[in-house]
């Protein structure tokens, strides 16, 4: 008896921290203009997180055999929108869909994971105790979470809708170069990603490239 209630605590216990199949559902779909160029924007609802939004933007025929020119970018409201110079993401967005509208032909995967996966409160808690003097990783360690809480198997579903298996990723980042190849996604090229820094966020670039393993060059 006591056997029984072991192994079902135990499957209750797995089920509960195995991440659920993903069930991405492609919703509808638009043009974008931007000032690079007019994208394909490309609504997923995701009914494992209570139908969150992800996002891809996508320019040219991305469903030929071609390897497809692509940037995995977790949300980032305070840099996407908001400007903020405390981190890179925005600028790395820009970057992203400049290269992309340069050569005629690409995507962008915007995951809706604020905060490496804390989301937007947490994040602006992580901030406050950044502004008292611990670094990136060690604020969210700090508030309970690992550095890193983001997952990229939703990737999976979003380029399986378009037809792509060939990637040349835009990333400084060896674990989205892993995490695509861990999806069965074969990664022929890695393309760096760096973008100036600046007073308020060369600490944290330093951080992410010592305590998160980015690859970056501060002395070019």
């Amino acid at each position: 008896m006591v056997f029984f209630i072991f192994a079902a605590f135990r499957m209750r216990y797995l089920l509960f921290f195995l991440p659920l199949p993903t069930l991405l559902k492609h919703t509808t779909s638009s043009k974008l203009p931007t000032p690079w160029a007019v994208f394909d924007i490309h609504v997923f609802i995701d009914p494992n997180q209570q139908g969150k939004e992800h996002l891809v933007l996508a320019l040219g025929d991305i469903d030929d055999s071609q390897p497809l020119l692509m940037r995995v970018h977790s949300e980032c409201l305070t840099g996407d929108a908001l400007f903020s110079q405390r981190c890179d993401c925005g600028p790395q967005l820009q970057k992203a869909l400049e290269r992309i509208a340069q050569e005629g032909r690409g995507a962008v995967l915007y995951l809706r994971q604020e905060g490496r996966g804390i989301g937007l409160v947490n994040k602006i808690r992580a901030y406050q105790l950044q502004d008292q003097g611990a670094d990136t990783v060690e604020a969210n360690e700090q508030l309970g979470f690992a550095a890193d809480l983001r997952q990229y198997t939703i990737c999976k579903a979003m380029l399986d809708h378009f037809g792509v298996r060939r990637l040349r990723l835009m990333t400084n980042n060896p674990r989205k170069v892993q995490a695509m190849q861990d999806l069965g996604f074969e990664v022929v090229e890695r393309l760096e990603h760096q973008v100036e820094k600046n007073p308020f966020n060369s600490r944290y670039l330093q951080t992410k490239a010592d305590k998160l393993g980015h690859l970056m060059d501060f002395d070019s």
